[in-house]
């Protein structure tokens, strides 16, 4: 596996790490919204990997190596010696639904070879929960899925993404490689506590929450929050609900993403199932860090060689508990996966991960998500 790397910020050149020639390199690129907006960032990439396959998505926040940046574009160009990879790219615009347009992305695949896909989906129009539902519901599909839903900083305006164009709304990218050759691990991790009483979701519809025990969910929501209340949707980043759908579920926790005045209604991340438990979330700087080093524990625990390449998505939320820390969860990651491994990523409105020791992938809000490649 070979891998260069780079950044740039508005109007800067390209800063490279590594550059080295490479042979149909599969091209990550993240970066801030406003600069994946320029026409000319398609072409501008195109030129320095005329046989690249690129893929776009925008950010909270880009990470490379043990940096984070804002309002810049990191680039990560990855040959692969013995892995073969293929990517497909779909509009939700084109479907009736996400579960659909899941299913329609998965059976573009070769099931019997694949074994992993890395998703890269915008992170606005998308239920993620409904994407992934949809993605493993094709007949005979068994690998492991792991990516994120695009960001726009605190914004939560519009989310970007693309394949082989332009950046552009409601799209999903997936990039499924094949092979035994390549080795994939991953792991999720949060490090955030419940607080307060838990309660019951009385009236939902897929990720829309309308009500908690039958009072409404935007209501409640504001009394706790109290003076927060006016800096929503932002500052519902620093509290969470956790959703278990039932005694023997998994918990999960849930970004709100935007509210609805005139419907009393929060609209998540991902789904938020009927007579599920809820809790509001809070947590420290020191606990996001030592979760962001649980999920690296947990990612290289049977791993049989060291990775050579770790892709990083991580909740705006986390960052902006962070905030002047940012970087020390990815140096917490970096002191446990090795400095062999190249490190990418960006932080996110959704994370998507199977819980360690199984393949079934869930859609996270509020955690740390590594995926560890190596040949």
């Amino acid at each position: 596996m070979k891998v260069n790397q780079a950044k740039r910020f508005k109007d800067g050149e390209w800063d490279f790490i590594q550059d080295q020639p490479l042979k149909e390199p599969l091209v990550l690129v993240f970066g801030d919204r406003f600069l994946l907006e320029s026409e000319d960032l398609y072409e501008e990439v195109k030129k320095m990997y005329p046989d690249g396959h690129l893929v776009f998505g925008s950010t909270s926040g880009e990470i490379m190596e043990t940096h984070v940046f804002e309002e810049s574009i990191t680039l990560t160009a990855i040959e692969f010696e013995r892995t073969k990879f293929e990517i497909v790219s779909e509009n939700v615009s084109d479907f009736v639904d996400i579960e659909n347009m899941g299913l329609a992305i998965s059976n573009q695949f070769d099931f019997k070879k694949l074994n992993h896909m890395f998703i890269v989906s915008d992170g606005s129009f998308v239920n993620g929960s409904g994407l992934i539902e949809g993605l493993e519901s094709a007949e005979g599909f068994k690998a492991s899925i792991t990516g994120g839903l695009c960001g726009d900083g605190a914004r939560f305006e519009k989310t970007l993404t693309s394949y082989n164009e332009t950046p552009k709304q409601g799209e999903v990218v997936a990039v499924g490689f094949y092979g035994e050759d390549l080795e994939v691990s991953y792991a999720n991790f949060g490090g955030w506590t419940p607080f307060g009483p838990e309660r019951t979701i009385t009236k939902s519809e897929g990720n829309v929450l309308y009500e908690i025990d039958g009072k409404p969910a935007l209501d409640l929501y504001k009394k706790y929050l109290g003076e927060k209340a006016a800096e929503l949707p932002q500052a519902a980043l620093l509290y969470p609900l956790t959703v278990q759908q039932n005694d023997q579920s998994e918990p999960l926790v849930r970004t709100i993403l935007n509210i609805d005045e005139d419907a009393n209604s929060m609209i998540l991340a991902g789904d938020v199932p009927l007579n599920s438990k809820v809790q509001l979330m809070m947590s420290t700087m020191d606990d996001i860090a030592e979760g962001a080093s649980n999920a690296a524990e947990l990612a290289m625990r049977d791993r049989k060689s060291k990775p050579e390449l770790a892709i990083l998505v991580s909740c705006v939320g986390r960052k902006l508990v962070l905030d002047q820390r940012t970087e020390d969860e990815i140096e917490e990651v970096a002191d446990i996966i090795g400095d062999q491994a190249k490190i990418a990523g960006f932080y996110s409105y959704g994370e998507m991960a199977p819980f360690a020791g199984k393949n079934e992938c869930q859609l996270h809000n509020q955690t740390m998500t590594l995926t560890l490649m190596s040949e």
